[in-house]
């Protein structure tokens, strides 16, 4: 493929993920991996990196991507920063730790797992098992480890932490609207530190196409960073036309379908 067909498949996937993004409410990380994994087979992209090529680049879009959104949330007064604050410390360790754990496992191995992930996540969007208001929200401490948590794993899979944030937030009895505020905010440390981490861990890697930058693609980068921010708006007017109940169902069972090719 030539570096133009190659900057245009990825401008169509900016699209596409911020589309979907803002359609679903969900991260764009989740669309963006799996179809990044694809595209770079296509490429010819050695299968020991593709996974991990596509978790760094990934994350380096959602800084961009995850900017926009907290500005959105902030006016809408829908960021409880004070639980953010202690949360950011945990998130920043845990998700360079997620890309130093990601870095140790193989290509292959990484796949299974993201397939496992993606799989788990639409089961979850198919059955709306979402948990139930059961606590408070925890001291600083609490909010320092679940930040570590949902910071390891989100820089394993390349997601910006809602899929995980906001079923934590909720259950801390902190109303939808905040929680999904509060997360996106909590996105952007996520973001900064596993892509800063992936630069690192795949820097020289000889396995690596070029215009890479560690476990970063560039031409994935700003392909999908042109147009994810502009899409994730078309999304969400569309997401205010159409059934979204019925939409997110076929799109949960698009995922299990996309999981079950890396299982298999």
């Amino acid at each position: 493929m030539t570096l133009f067909a190659v900057v245009g498949l990825y401008l169509v996937l900016g699209a596409l993920a911020g589309t979907m993004a803002g359609l679903f409410g969900i991260g764009g990380g989740l669309i963006i991996v799996p179809v990044l994994i694809f595209s770079f087979d296509l490429q010819g992209v050695s299968t020991d990196v593709a996974a991990h090529l596509a978790v760094g680049t990934s994350l380096a879009t959602i800084v961009f991507t995850s900017i926009s959104s907290i500005r959105s949330h902030h006016l809408h007064g829908a960021v409880r920063w004070e639980i953010f604050r202690p949360m950011m410390a945990g998130i920043v360790l845990g998700a360079v730790l997620g890309a130093w754990t990601a870095s140790m496992i193989s290509g292959e191995a990484l796949e299974l797992v993201i397939g496992v992930f993606v799989i788990l996540v639409a089961l979850k969007m198919l059955f709306g098992a979402n948990p139930k208001p059961g606590r408070d929200v925890p001291g600083s401490i609490g909010l320092g480890g679940a930040g570590a948590g949902i910071g390891w794993a989100s820089a394993i899979f390349g997601i910006g932490g809602g899929t995980l944030t906001v079923p934590f937030l909720s259950w801390c009895n902190v109303r939808m609207q905040q929680a999904v505020g509060t997360s996106a905010a909590c996105g952007l440390p996520i973001a900064v530190a596993g892509a800063l981490a992936n630069i690192g861990t795949g820097w020289q890697n000889p396995d690596l196409p070029e215009l890479s930058a560690g476990f970063i693609y560039l031409p994935a980068f700003v392909g999908i960073v042109l147009t994810s921010v502009l899409f994730a708006r078309v999304g969400a007017n569309l997401a205010h036309r159409l059934d979204a109940v019925l939409l997110k169902k076929i799109f949960a069972i698009f995922l299990i379908v996309v999981g079950i090719r890396f299982l298999f």
